[in-house]
């Protein structure tokens, strides 16, 4: 691909589009051409990116045959009737949703993992994780590869971001009602979400699991590239505008201490521990990872029920990292090759 190259973004007034239009800007990728795609609902309105200004066109009608990377970000009935035909035209197809994560001719791609993957796109798509699992991963990918990782014990705490712009209003709205001793009214969330935990997020499984806990499941044994890593997973929604939070238990094959666990942490690309024995020397979604690009690791410690176990604790901005930055950094690894 030539070093710069025309790119769209569909749903790009949407909260993921807007991260990518600012992470282009900020990372100066080399674009000569940049169209936003949205609903006939929003076409005409304009977007800036890089002192520009964008003119929103119609993703339903627009031809994709000039452009050479099209990232999705509009949800997974946008992504299954557009992609495809995105592919068609012989645009990269960088794909935001779950649309694609689980097609075995679909690579499934965090850039600090697996790069090598990109490479190895039959259909001309390539799926971006989900949030979660990619910043357990930025993590876990270097324990994996120096003593394996047998079993995975994980509790997250996802902000409304996950839920969309919809879901942070609803934040939003019913905070201020309570702080006016009126009702919640919930309307986005099955419950309040306002000062409340929600241990669902998206529909419940056949198992008892949520969708959201089989992600976790599915996209790490497939980025890990093993199948034999057993995931036990509970997703929880807090009331937290931006930035996931996980609890991770690790049973290892061979023992790692929390020492060794951190400086391979730390030396990994996109991690970066926090973890001092202190109030405060642990990283939070507010104090560490909003608008910032790294995956924030602390809490390393030694797991004194197991003998080959370690227990951490993983920030990183669910929309930016877990969506946007990721989907720029495979775009910049295709404009190299």
């Amino acid at each position: 691909m030539s070093k710069r190259c025309n790119i769209a973004i569909a749903g790009a007034t949407g909260a993921v589009g807007e991260a990518l239009l600012e992470i282009l800007e900020q990372r100066k990728f080399p674009f000569t051409d940049l169209i936003p795609l949205a609903s006939e609902r929003s076409a005409g309105s304009k977007l800036k990116c890089a002192g520009r200004e964008y003119l929103v066109r119609d993703l339903e009608t627009f031809d994709f045959k000039d452009i050479d990377i099209a990232f999705f970000s509009a949800g997974g009935k946008v992504s299954r009737v557009h992609a495809p035909r995105a592919a068609a035209a012989g645009a990269v197809v960088i794909d935001n949703t779950s649309e694609f994560r689980y097609d075995d001719d679909v690579p499934l791609v965090v850039a600090e993992v697996n790069p090598e993957k990109i490479a190895d796109r039959p259909r001309g798509i390539i799926a971006n994780p989900n949030c979660s699992t990619m910043q357990m991963l930025v993590a876990l990918a270097p324990l994996h590869r120096a003593a394996k990782i047998e079993r995975i014990n994980v509790a997250t705490y996802q902000s409304v971001s996950g839920g969309g712009r919809s879901a942070m209003e609803e934040l939003g709205r019913q905070t201020a009602a309570l702080l006016n001793f009126q009702d919640a009214d919930p309307q986005r969330f099955p419950v309040q979400i306002a000062f409340n935990l929600i241990p669902q997020i998206d529909d419940f499984q056949p198992n008892g699991y949520t969708k959201e806990e089989m992600k976790l499941v599915w996209e790490t044994r497939k980025i890990l590239g093993d199948e034999s890593i057993e995931v036990n997973p509970t997703a929880v929604r807090v009331p937290v505008f931006f930035g996931h939070s996980e609890a991770v238990h690790l049973e290892l094959k061979e023992k790692l201490s929390a020492e060794e666990a951190r400086k391979l942490i730390a030396s990994a690309p996109g991690a970066e521990v926090v973890d001092e024995h202190k109030p405060g020397g642990y990283p939070t979604p507010v104090t560490h990872a909003a608008g910032k690009d790294p995956v924030y690791v602390g809490r390393i410690r030694e797991d004194i029920s197991h003998p080959r176990g370690l227990n951490l604790w993983i920030v990183a901005d669910n929309i930016r990292k877990g969506a946007a930055l990721n989907a720029i950094q495979i775009a910049e690894i295709l404009v190299k090759t």
